[in-house]
């Protein structure tokens, strides 16, 4: 084998043609490695456009073996390994030339699509550079052809459309340079390592010993490595009595984070994770030779350890005030405040500023990152704020004072008290963050009722509720139409504000409150010991009125509990956070879908009329032709952008695969609601049903109020649900029931093994609503339905019985079919549960 390091563009130019193997998974990169390319890139393009040297980024390495040659044809490499970064960057390079296009470069485009991604003097499968596993290859040459369908629910897909919105987020905010820029960087700036194996090595063999490797050695153990490499006198002694004390007390995952932070302390924002070692290395050449300056630069590290804990482990913190602030910031989670944390303790122990007025400092922090996400700000860059603090606050004045004047940069976002009233009154805040900062935001505001008998909420179980419910019954929709506006229906002033702040308590009851009426939750509510609960229950009615009348009184204790920026207004000219989320949610919007500007406006916390102009102003934002109204029609008012040539919205989306009926309706199961779209960019929407592990048995009670529900409420299908669940627990699955009012039943099977459970469910089944839901939303995190393949044959197993039609672009959500299916047809549903049972077990055989 030879190795060579190259450029992508050097790579790929040329007729080649790189195939991956049968062998190989198929595409498999998801939004968090996406992302992390993208940053990347984000960094060489912006030390490209301001001059800045720029050493190229190595990606990886691609292992090849060569192909057999046609005589006139291409050659054609096998790609042993690295075919996730190849594919990567090919999609990159479609939506960089679909972007082009679309900015009016028809020049640009040709360029990228001919240099790029095909072969172009080869036809059929000749034609293209890359092609993927056959799985993959569908989806992969519609975004190489531009074809309707290009962007579809798989992985591939979701790459594609990744990349389109980042060009385009990216063109709007960047100067005229900034395409151009990011062309050269994808085509020069990013290093592969090209590994080529000779003919007649064994392919297999290799990508073998390469993808079953030991656990290599981490960044802190490189590290620990080469420095008493360069202490041979002193090594002994400094490793007993500074490291290994260190190294036992942090933990191996903490002290490769205190690696980190330890680089950008000292001034190293761009320092990354991954290259830790290079880093340190590269700062303590210049020590070798002297083991007394390498002795310190160990003792420093462990005082900095040391103060590492106390933010970890806030009570470790001597000062009453600051162990608060730090007890806090734990209990949000994350590690984006640690780089500024360490740096106020550094200034602490060297008595540079005082705890409380460290203390002071991280309030501040605490009140960016709380007002940040109950406004729904886009976390982009907020890494990045923080790494770049230590360096960049003010050393004249006090340490709280240069905290909120950094933060209150223009550039930072810290929402006013204006924008955060705004958001407290209409965004789904039960979509916010994850659940324990949910919890966390409420459970502050409780505490700022100052009660004279406090919860403890360390032994409480408590857990999110919605007064108004999620699933209304017709009483909650009377006491709605009372408030509608013009044209508004009670469901969709319903869906506008049973999400908001105003509307979500802190209860112990969950189960209990549900979907009762308001009389019936007030009599639960005056019993419990939150005083928020307890305001809630004097309120004569639930309803709009109520809910923003609350909604304010939460915002005022907000305001005083976490301070806003300096001067406290919004910037005069800069967007709404909610019009950035609608461009991202657009671009998440696999093909073959649609939503209404109801939805939409539920998602961002806005109105669907404000929806509708913003999208008839921007009618060329990527996706806005998906936009229906709530009847599913092309609104009258959508225009696309003068002097385009481009099909009518009504012919592009049923190119793509939507179904219109003869009044020009698009089908409902290809609409996607506001949950799903939320779902798709990646918020926290519904969390999978709570279980043991390894269950004892059936709840008895459950099953029985499971089966009372679904005979009052869906007598049709009752005797082919059971018969469907007798036949799964002979199958080898067992039942598990949800815990709320509505009893909701799950199929459950454990295809693993004593040691390691494996917990998979393919559907849950609703006996009130009279849902069947089919839970690809889970299914796409378990082997072996991680396999976009399997869950696409579950889809059309169940679209062969009649009543079922599932649509292929929600193969990563929750889409649902009528449970009255098991009437008629409840033998052809357990055909597809054993289906699923024998391919589950198969993946279990192969796995052990």
């Amino acid at each position: 084998m030879r190795a060579q390091e190259i450029t992508f563009l050097k790579l790929v130019q040329g007729d080649k043609q790189f195939q991956v193997p049968l062998y190989q998974r198929t595409y498999s990169w998801g939004r968090e490695q996406l992302k992390r390319l993208w940053e990347d890139v984000g960094e060489l393009v912006d030390q490209h456009l301001s001059g800045e040297p720029t050493a190229p980024h190595f990606l990886g390495s691609v292992v090849l073996a060569p192909g057999q040659i046609q005589a006139g044809g291409v050659q054609r490499w096998l790609v042993v390994d690295g075919q996730q970064r190849l594919t990567t960057l090919m999609l990159a390079f479609a939506a960089l030339r679909d972007h082009l296009r679309s900015t009016g470069d028809e020049r640009g485009a040709d360029r990228v699509h001919r240099q790029v991604l095909v072969n172009e003097f080869h036809e059929g499968l000749d034609h293209y550079r890359l092609l993927p596993t056959q799985a993959d290859r569908e989806a992969y040459t519609a975004c190489v052809r531009s074809r309707a369908e290009a962007g579809g629910s798989d992985n591939v897909g979701a790459a594609y459309r990744f990349f389109r919105g980042a060009f385009a987020e990216g063109h709007e905010a960047g100067d005229e340079r900034w395409t151009a820029t990011v062309e050269t960087v994808l085509k020069d700036l990013l290093s592969i390592v090209e590994i080529t194996a000779e003919s007649g090595d064994n392919v297999y063999r290799i990508f073998e010993s390469i993808n079953n490797t030991g656990v290599g050695l981490s960044q802190s153990d490189l590290l620990r490595n080469y420095v008493f490499m360069l202490l041979p006198k002193r090594g002994e002694r400094v490793y007993q009595e500074l490291w290994l004390p260190m190294q036992q007390s942090l933990g191996p995952k903490n002290l490769e984070l205190l690696v980190w932070l330890d680089l950008i302390v000292r001034g190293n924002s761009k320092a990354k994770q991954s290259e830790i070692y290079r880093e340190q290395q590269k700062r303590l050449q210049s020590l070798a030779g002297d083991e007394g300056a390498l002795q310190h630069e160990v003792e420093q590290l462990a005082q900095r350890g040391r103060r590492f804990l106390r933010i970890v482990e806030p009570a470790r913190e001597s000062s009453t005030k600051l162990r608060a602030v730090l007890e806090r910031l734990a209990a949000w989670g994350g590690q984006t405040h640690y780089p500024l944390a360490l740096h106020l303790l550094d200034l602490v122990d060297a008595g540079r500023t005082t705890p409380d007025d460290a203390a002071e400092a991280l309030r501040y922090v605490e009140s960016y990152l709380v007002r940040r996400l109950i406004c729904q700000t886009p976390t982009t860059g907020l890494n990045r704020i923080f790494m770049e603090a230590p360096t960049s606050l003010e050393t004249d004045r006090p340490a709280a004072e240069a905290v909120r004047r950094f933060l209150s940069g223009r550039r930072r976002r810290w929402p006013s008290d204006e924008e955060l009233r705004t958001a407290i009154r209409g965004k789904p805040f039960y979509w916010s963050g994850r659940p324990p900062q949910r919890s966390y935001i409420l459970r502050r505001l409780e505490e700022s009722y100052r009660p004279s008998e406090p919860v403890d909420f360390a032994k409480a179980a408590l857990s999110v509720e919605h007064v108004l419910p999620q699933r209304p019954a017709a009483a909650w929709l009377q006491l709605l139409d009372e408030e509608t506006e013009e044209n508004q229906t009670p469901q969709e002033l319903h869906d506008l504000l049973v999400h908001t702040l105003g509307n979500l308590t802190l209860t112990g009851d969950n189960s209990k409150l549900s979907n009762h009426p308001f009389e019936r939750k007030q009599q639960i509510l005056e019993s419990s010991a939150l005083r928020m609960n307890l305001e809630i229950a004097e309120a004569g009615r639930w309803g709009k009125a109520e809910i923003l009348d609350r909604a304010d009184r939460l915002t005022d204790r907000a305001v005083g509990l976490w301070p806003g920026p300096i001067g406290g207004i919004k910037p005069v000219g800069e967007e709404s956070p909610g019009w950035t989320e609608l461009r991202s949610a657009l671009v998440t919007m696999p093909s073959g879908t649609w939503t209404t500007y109801g939805d939409v406006a539920e998602l961002i916390g806005s109105h669907p009329v404000a929806v509708g102009a913003y999208l008839g102003s921007n009618p060329s934002l990527i996706g806005a032709y998906r936009v229906l109204t709530v009847e599913g029609k092309i609104s009258p008012s959508f225009r696309w952008p003068e002097g385009g040539d481009r099909q009518p919205p009504q012919e592009l989306l049923a190119s793509e695969g939507i179904r219109f009926d003869s009044w020009g309706r698009a089908h409902h199961s290809q609409r996607l609601s506001a949950a799903e779209l939320a779902t798709l960019l990646g918020k926290d929407v519904a969390q999978p049903v709570a279980q043991d592990p390894l269950p004892e048995g059936e709840d008895p009670a459950a099953a029985e109020r499971f089966r009372t529900q679904l005979r009052e409420n869906r007598p049709d299908a009752y005797d082919g649900v059971l018969a469907a669940l007798d036949f799964w627990s002979r199958q080898g699955g067992y039942v598990n029931y949800g815990r709320f009012e509505e009893t909701s039943c799950f199929p459950m099977l454990d295809a693993g093994t004593s040691h390691r459970p494996h917990l998979m469910w393919p559907v849950g089944i609703y006996p009130v609503s009279g849902t069947v839901e089919v839970v690809f939303q889970y299914l796409k995190d378990r082997s072996p339905f991680d396999d976009t393949e399997q869950r696409r044959e579950l889809l059309n197993r169940l679209n062969k019985i009649e009543g079922i039609d599932l649509p292929e672009a929600k193969l990563e959500l929750r889409p649902s079919f009528p449970v009255r299916v098991f009437a008629e047809h409840g033998e052809e549903i357990c055909g597809v549960l054993d289906w699923f049972v024998h391919t589950a077990a198969l993946d279990l055989a192969q796995r052990d």
